[in-house]
């Protein structure tokens, strides 16, 4: 969650579905193919299976998931589904009601739990679920959420305690590496094989001896910048090439000030060819490496939140 005292985005400065639909059709040109809505969390957004119906309509759009915290999921799956949405990853770090209630502010574990089974239901596969382990918070329950994974078969990604957004209780003591997580599963499973199909995802995927697969995503300790081909687009308009980059392009001042679409898509084009993020590894080369920023920087720049530019 973020700090409690946060800096809303004003409605008048958010794209209407109209802008986000016309601007994924520049990126879509441009040959990008895979779409996912994030946030923060994205079904608070008013109506939002008529912004699923324009990006599903483009035949250029090969891939359009969701990523949810999957409280609102019961209500919207089926209306999600038929508006075109093709997938969705479900955010769950606990499966214990209280431990939930103190991560996400809210008793609400058994409606995410009720979530996953609609989202199932309606045919919104495949569905991932994301897990960001934290020393002393949930890196006790990796095997209970892998069971819970297998038992519906779907896939579990643990994440690595990220020093990003909203993080600023971060430290690297919190972290729970990729090799502790693999190691303390071995314990109790026996050998884990590695599954050699990564490409530029961001999750590295493993196979337990009883055929169940996983997938961990090592981006603190084990970076992979280079193989990165996501940027983010934020409700806003402005467009960051990295997750810890601190300024991005404002496509919404363009797109507003009725820039050719040529003009708009050469921007994007020639941001996209002249980026030199490397936002991870540089972070890990850090001595002292603490939170990207303070509750007070976060007030001045909202847009350096988790839930203004998506995970």
């Amino acid at each position: 969650m973020p700090e409690e005292e946060y800096v809303w985005l004003r409605r008048d400065q958010l794209l209407s579905f109209e802008e986000i639909a016309q601007l994924a059709g520049l990126f879509a040109a441009l040959g990008v193919q895979k779409f996912r809505l994030t946030g923060g969390e994205p079904l608070v957004r008013r109506d939002l299976p008529r912004l699923v119906k324009l990006l599903s309509a483009d035949p250029r759009i090969r891939d359009l998931a969701l990523t949810t915290n999957g409280i609102l999921l019961p209500e919207h799956s089926q209306a999600l589904k038929e508006a075109g949405l093709h997938r969705v990853t479900v955010s769950l770090d606990t499966l214990r009601a209280e431990r939930f209630r103190d991560l996400a502010k809210r008793d609400a574990l058994q409606q995410v739990l009720a979530g996953i089974a609609s989202a199932l239901a309606a045919g919104l596969q495949p569905l991932k679920i994301d897990s960001v382990v934290v020393r002393g918070i949930n890196d006790d329950e990796l095997v209970d959420l892998l069971e819970f994974g297998r038992s519906l078969g779907v896939e579990v990604r643990f994440i690595e305690y990220m020093d990003v957004g909203g993080a600023t209780q971060w430290t690297r003591q919190r972290v729970v590496s990729r090799a502790e997580m693999l190691s303390h599963l071995q314990a109790q499973y026996g050998s884990i094989q590695s599954v050699i199909e990564r490409g530029s995802d961001p999750a590295e995927r493993f196979e337990l001896p009883n055929g169940y697969r996983f997938g961990i995503i090592g981006s603190t300790t084990t970076p992979f910048c280079r193989a990165c081909d996501r940027s983010r687009l934020t409700a806003d308009g402005m467009w960051f090439l990295c997750l810890y980059a601190k300024t991005g392009l404002d496509l919404r001042q363009l797109l507003r000030g009725v820039a050719p679409a040529e003009e708009l898509a050469a921007a994007i084009s020639q941001a996209w060819r002249g980026r030199t993020d490397r936002g991870a590894e540089e972070r890990l080369a850090l001595e002292e490496r603490g939170p990207l920023a303070s509750s007070a920087v976060l007030r001045e720049n909202p847009h350096l939140e988790m839930h203004t530019r998506g995970g």
